[in-house]
């Protein structure tokens, strides 16, 4: 199991006590330093108060687990408005939003697509592409997915 399935596992229960969603945790190597990012959600907005105290929380119970037995930076945070869509609750949360989707090998040649959710069932998306057609494309064919926010 990796250290992030890990870190979802323990913190799981916890982020779920507190009334919030777990979004994403992400863990990587910068600068020479590890860093694990934790990235949470909940209804009306995710505050300051919110990140310090889930900050304490979730330093508090990796650390008496050990699954990081090194030093690390914990940054826990909302996902922001380019936030990650992993799960088909997520797509079906963002229907209609901008997305953008990259794949793991081509579909039809294009590994990149972006364009307005259209539905998201049985395990595959439909995105309205923005070469103008309905992509199909099987959840667990993408490599990352994001909202994209409008930009005016």
């Amino acid at each position: 199991m990796s250290i992030v399935e890990q870190v979802e596992k323990l913190i799981s229960p916890l982020v779920e006590a507190n009334k919030m969603e777990l979004v994403d945790v992400q863990f990587a190597t910068e600068h020479g330093k590890k860093v694990l990012r934790v990235f949470l959600d909940k209804e009306g907005g995710f505050g300051l108060g919110d990140c310090e105290e889930m900050s304490r929380q979730i330093g508090e119970a990796i650390d008496k687990s050990g699954i990081l037995s090194y030093s690390y930076i914990l940054e826990v945070s909302s996902p922001g408005i380019d936030r990650v869509l992993k799960k088909e609750s997520d797509f079906l949360r963002f229907l209609g939003k901008k997305a953008k989707v990259t794949v793991f090998e081509p579909i039809n040649g294009q590994r990149h697509f972006q364009g307005p959710i259209v539905s998201c069932f049985e395990g595959k998306l439909v995105i309205d592409d923005v070469t103008g057609k309905n992509v199909t494309i099987e959840l667990n064919k993408i490599a990352k997915a994001s909202l994209s926010p409008d930009v005016t």
